[in-house]
């Protein structure tokens, strides 16, 4: 029998173009399982793919992520397509929803295909959560406020993605749009019950939870439902999403950094409570002091390494001449010429 894949259980994030010598060694630890890419880790496809490939030499199994929704939040830019928001096309679909639906399909292709043409494996894509026009942070983030619509964009979005060999992390679990706040800055309530929950912001998870790769929770509280925000909540993400939705993917925290889950106590209570509470990665971002605490508190703990991590690795290759040669590609670009979806 061929022993299964194992992976770390933290992602962590990179200081610029390429590794310096504390990252190659950062990466070589048992406990990492992946790395995410942001802004200033980027300012070219082809210094991405160099910096993939070194990722890869030191350890084939990592997942290489980055948040690559389109809008405002697209850290792939130079030589990259420039992606529409994910409210512009729901703003689309609102007039024409056949025409919604297939350019849904064709922008999570061509988002997954350029992504893992440059040597990554996911995208923290589609955006699942609701716009109810009080968010300062999901805004037009969000594919909009009807549950239903945004099911069949993002259900049709996913499609594309994995035809394009990646697995869709859905976020942010059980719906940031709700409140106001920014939870990179400030700790936030949202005072709805379970049961208004259920009937709206958790019914994208809930529908297409079978379609899933992961799902990342969101550092919001919920006091009428539960004391803990959901990252650090057993009650979320084992007692909900676990059992009462099904959902058997890998559980990401959003990042433990962000001032949002600063109440709990430093990074390694965050740590130990968000891998307690059902957490399958967690995220530490901007804070290397932090990031090499909690490898040792993991290290220390023995943390279990996980099998379904490896499983979010892309399930294609795919080259940049490849893809610029595809016809579908070309058809994209001007789908979003033509419908005037191009972001300036």
């Amino acid at each position: 029998m061929m022993q299964k894949k194992l992976l770390g259980r933290l992602m962590l994030d990179l200081s610029g173009h390429s590794l310096t010598d504390e990252e190659k060694i950062i990466l070589q630890n048992s406990q990492v399982g992946g790395v995410i890419l942001f802004s200033r880790n980027i300012f070219s496809r082809h210094q991405v793919i160099s910096l993939c490939q070194a990722i890869q030499d030191i350890n084939p199994y990592l997942i290489i992520a980055v948040d690559q929704e389109g809008g405002r939040i697209q850290r792939l830019e130079e030589d990259y397509t420039r992606l529409p928001s994910m409210q512009k096309l729901g703003q689309l679909a609102a007039k024409d929803i056949e025409t919604g639906l297939a350019l849904a399909n064709h922008l999570g292709w061509l988002m997954a295909s350029e992504v893992i043409a440059s040597g990554l494996d996911i995208s923290f894509a589609p955006v699942l959560d609701l716009d109810l026009k009080t968010s300062s942070i999901i805004g037009d983030r969000s594919l909009g406020e009807n549950p239903r619509e945004v099911i069949a964009l993002a259900d049709s979005y996913i499609n594309g993605m994995n035809e394009a060999g990646m697995k869709a992390i859905g976020k942010h679990f059980p719906g940031h749009g709700g409140i106001q706040a920014d939870t990179h800055l400030e700790y936030s309530e949202d005072h709805r019950s379970l049961i208004q929950l259920e009937q709206h912001d958790l019914l994208p998870f809930s529908l297409l939870h079978n379609k899933l790769g992961g799902i990342m929770t969101a550092h919001v509280s919920f006091p009428e439902i539960d004391s803990e925000i959901p990252t650090f909540s057993k009650f979320w993400l084992q007692e909900i999403l676990r059992k009462k939705i099904h959902f058997n993917g890998v559980i990401f925290s959003d990042d433990l950094s962000m001032k949002g889950t600063n109440f709990f106590g430093d990074i390694v209570s965050k740590t130990h409570q968000a891998l307690q509470s059902g957490c399958t990665m967690i995220l530490i971002c901007n804070d290397r002091a932090g990031v090499n605490q909690a490898l040792e508190f993991m290290l220390n703990q023995n943390i279990s390494q996980s099998t379904e991590i490896p499983l979010l690795k892309a399930s294609q290759s795919l080259t940049w001449d490849d893809l610029e040669r595809d016809p579908r590609r070309l058809h994209v670009l001007d789908e979003i010429q033509k419908l005037s979806l191009k972001v300036v």
